[in-house]
């Protein structure tokens, strides 16, 4: 017998039981979209994940740190005062990362709290200053109208990220954006006071009991606590996306790092920058030493490599490729259960078919022996019914992977306004392996549950099948 006429004997077969096979293509489209929708959360999650990573430097960017302990020293001989002899990064540090193999940069990172104050309003402000190379390769989408700090402007200014306005809050009512009060700010254009050395901001704000001086009390005295200097600022640019729209640097303020590095000189001189190291007097260290330096590898197959040798060096590294491979087992965890769950449903779709194929052969048990009287093989009536499992499984299989698209955009909808989820947005991604992977899957159910009903088509006996009624 010919394919076309097996072809068209199936199809025929599942047209003359309209009800039960739409019943059954419905139980495959369910268990189909049930899996697709399933595995897109975990594989959306991850690409989330991978659009974070390239918002922080991309698979070849490395953190290098200094010894965590800031401030620790080293006693010296005859008990003299001597700086710290742990890795801190300096200029010399950074001059030294550079010249390492596989190095294609090196940029030295400045992280500082500040405070910002506009009006009634003031918020916690973290800052990092970088150098315009590093804010280069950042990658930063601003909102129309915004550009990066210029490094040869003389005022400090700052890149705000677009959830910063959550920081701010009325000093006088203690309320803000989490309490239903949207602060009267609008980063892109005001220009606000920025307070470096915080402890001297407040000690001059409130009153001091030891002393019994009140800063405000309008007494002018100058033997009072000192007055923390403010520094008027303005931003540059703001990063696109709404207060609710994460990303990785939501929350985060950028400038340049030599004009940082001015600011803060000035603001503590003859004084130690906060988060710097001191001696055990307390002495500023000689050498500026920064939070961190920002390395870019020429390869990301010599990333891991790069860090092994800056390691051994002294220093502390972390890089993407790290927190990566570290993530891909939890997220092949995660996509697993998913795909369990909804391969539960796919399972009872396809008893579904293995019963509709069964019932199929019941009701046209004397077709069966009419065909093998005159001379049809087994092998073709085996064909026959598995033509038709895999005709179900194939109708519901692309049904099913329109029904995830529909259900994949709801859920990306749903959660895009939320802004929980950075970069896109999107929690569920659906690639065209998976409809492709799915769309086989389903067939190959399809006709796994089909095999034993026909393998009992073929064992019918001709005779017998055709005395019966």
């Amino acid at each position: 017998m010919r394919w076309s006429d097996l072809l068209r004997m199936s199809v025929s077969s599942l047209k003359r039981r309209k009800l039960r096979t739409f019943l059954t293509v419905l139980g495959v489209v369910i268990g189909t979209a049930s899996i697709v929708v399933m595995i897109s959360l975990g594989l959306g999650l991850q690409q989330s994940m991978y659009e974070e990573v390239e918002q922080n430097g991309g698979t070849t960017s490395l953190t290098v740190t200094g010894m965590s302990g800031y401030g620790s020293v080293y006693i010296g001989m005859y008990g003299m005062d001597e700086e710290a002899s742990e890795k801190y990064i300096t200029d010399d540090t950074i001059e030294e990362l550079r010249s390492l193999e596989y190095v294609e940069s090196a940029e030295p990172v400045i992280n500082v709290q500040g405070l910002g104050l506009k009006g009634n309003y003031e918020g916690y402000l973290d800052i990092y200053g970088m150098t315009p190379e590093a804010l280069q390769d950042m990658n930063l989408k601003l909102e129309e109208g915004g550009r990066l700090p210029d490094p040869d402007s003389p005022e400090l200014e700052l890149v705000y990220g677009n959830a910063m306005i959550m920081n701010f809050y009325d000093k006088n009512s203690g309320m803000g954006y989490w309490d239903g009060e949207m602060p009267d700010i609008d980063l892109k254009t005001d220009k606000i006071f920025l307070i470096l050395d915080q402890d001297t901001y407040y000690q001059s704000k409130y009153t001091d009991v030891m002393s019994g001086y009140d800063a405000g009390d309008g007494s002018g005295s100058t033997s009072g606590p000192k007055i923390a200097k403010k520094y008027v600022v303005q931003a540059s640019g703001v990063i696109a996306g709404g207060p609710e729209t994460y990303n990785a640097n939501s929350y985060s303020v950028f400038c340049d790092i030599t004009r940082l590095k001015e600011y803060l000189q000035k603001e503590f001189r003859g004084r130690a920058i906060p988060g710097q190291p001191t001696t055990q007097s307390g002495k500023p260290y000689s050498k500026f030493v920064y939070s961190s330096a920002k390395l870019r590898a020429d390869d990301m197959n010599h990333v891991e490599e790069l860090a092994n040798t800056i390691r051994s060096m002294g220093y502390n590294v972390s890089s993407n490729i790290e927190y990566i491979n570290a993530m891909k087992s939890q997220f092949a965890m995660v996509q697993a259960v998913l795909g369990g769950i909804g391969a539960v449903s796919l399972l009872v779709a396809a008893i579904g078919i293995a019963n509709t194929m069964l019932m199929s052969i019941y009701e046209r048990t004397k077709e069966i022996g009419v065909m093998k009287v005159i001379g049809c093989s087994l092998r073709n009536i085996g064909e026959m019914f598995l033509l038709e499992a895999g005709f179900i499984g194939l109708a519901g299989g692309l049904i099913g992977n329109l029904l995830s698209f529909l259900m994949s955009a709801g859920i990306n909808a749903v959660v895009s306004g939320s802004g929980m989820v950075s970069g896109t947005g999107n929690i569920s991604y659906i690639p065209i392996w998976l409809v492709l992977l799915s769309m086989g899957f389903a067939v190959l159910v399809g006709m796994t549950a089909g095999f034993f009903p026909a393998v009992r088509a073929m064992k019918l006996s001709p005779l017998a099948a055709i005395r019966s009624e």
